[in-house]
């Protein structure tokens, strides 16, 4: 899926402050993805906003917080949503297709296939698809978060060119600049470690009430799976080409990652792990920088009940979850063979295969920590 462009907008930007829809925003990003859209890139939207479409409909005088009555929200705003961009894109000329997603689908690797097959025959025919979490069916500790993981995990489902997050701020800056008129922004962000994520803040901060921890989280994983990502503002006609182009006003989160394969996108984003595993310096060095298998040798300790064939994490000397495997011994033959040489296992234990994870069936998601920021 070479030249598609997934855009990301938020509930804020969607509707207004009373709740409804705000009509003029629609018109405004519709025509800002049509220009992207007759530029011959293939377009993919990820939208918030259908809880905020519908609560007023439901005749709540505010956005409710439990989740039956948020559900039902999103049941009415969802039809809302969609009739009004299906009005804006038909000035247009492009027609659109409705795909709704839930963490679930994600990790079922039959039905994010389905929907990967589905995406990509819109695409191919010119439909633009418009994908939204199933906020009727989903539940709080599920969800995505205002869809910013959301988009990355579909970015990276359909090997995006770039994945754009519009948002009110024009970027990440060093820090707030309404509190501090030196602040800077920062154009460009090749690692995202513990000091980007400190200057993404929690709640108070600038960036926080913006939800900019989460598009950081967002762009880490569109990273790992070799989509870079623009965080930042879309206000005015032509925005939206120079955010794909990268002259955006926002900050650009490089990767030199490639492309996952839609198995290594499952094993490290999707899957369920059952149990975890401490390797030492050696197996850990091997794993990340070697390419190598791990064998029981290096392993130290185990906890979790598991079984061949499921995946478990793995976790450095530090503690640090290091990666994901898919594993060839039970949990109680692991716990057995930890720190032995591979002809002593064989000796001790039955097990289909000496390496507990194979290189084939292991994905790396610890990165090193170190940034390059150009500040504007």
């Amino acid at each position: 899926m070479q030249g598609t462009i997934v855009v990301k907008i938020g509930s804020s930007s969607l509707t207004s402050d009373e709740g409804g829809l705000n009509r003029d925003s629609i018109a405004f990003f519709a025509s800002e993805l049509a220009r992207l859209h007759r530029g011959g890139d293939r377009v993919l939207l990820v939208t918030s906003g259908a809880v905020a479409a519908g609560f007023r409909a439901m005749g709540y005088a505010v956005r409710p917080k439990l989740l039956h009555e948020k559900q039902a929200s999103a049941s009415v705003g969802q039809a809302l949503l969609m009739q009004a961009y299906q009005a804006a894109f038909a000035e247009y000329g492009i027609g659109i297709g409705q795909i709704l997603l839930t963490r679930s689908d994600f990790s079922n690797r039959r039905r994010i296939q389905n929907a990967q097959a589905t995406i990509e025959e819109l695409l191919r025919r010119g439909i633009l698809p418009v994908v939204n979490e199933n906020d009727t069916v989903a539940v709080d500790e599920l969800k995505f978060g205002d869809n910013d993981t959301l988009s990355a995990l579909v970015a990276n489902l359909v090997r995006a060119r770039r994945l754009l997050i519009l948002t009110d701020t024009d970027g990440l800056y060093t820090e707030d600049p309404r509190h501090n008129p030196e602040a800077k922004r920062i154009d460009r962000v090749t690692e995202i470690d513990e000091h980007i994520y400190r200057i993404a803040g929690g709640s108070g901060s600038m960036v926080g009430t913006g939800g900019m921890r989460s598009k950081i989280e967002a762009a880490r994983i569109a990273m790992r799976g070799g989509v870079p990502c623009f965080v930042g503002r879309v206000t005015e006609p032509g925005d939206l080409v120079n955010a794909a182009a990268g002259t955006g006003r926002g900050t650009y989160f490089d990767t030199s990652e490639h492309n996952l394969p839609m198995k290594k996108q499952w094993l490290g984003f999707h899957s369920q792990p059952k149990g975890l595993v401490t390797v030492d310096e050696g197996a850990e060095s091997a794993l990340v920088s070697g390419g190598r298998s791990l064998l029981p040798a290096g392993v130290r300790e185990v906890s979790g009940e598991f079984h061949p064939g499921d995946v478990i994490e793995v976790a450095g000397v530090n503690g640090q979850i290091i990666g994901r495997g898919v594993v060839n011994y039970e949990s109680w033959q692991l716990q057995a063979a930890a720190g032995l040489g591979s002809e002593e296992v064989l000796r001790r234990i039955e097990v289909p295969r000496i390496e507990v994870i194979h290189r084939d069936e292991w994905i790396t998601l610890a990165q090193s920590l170190r940034t390059k920021d150009s500040a504007h």
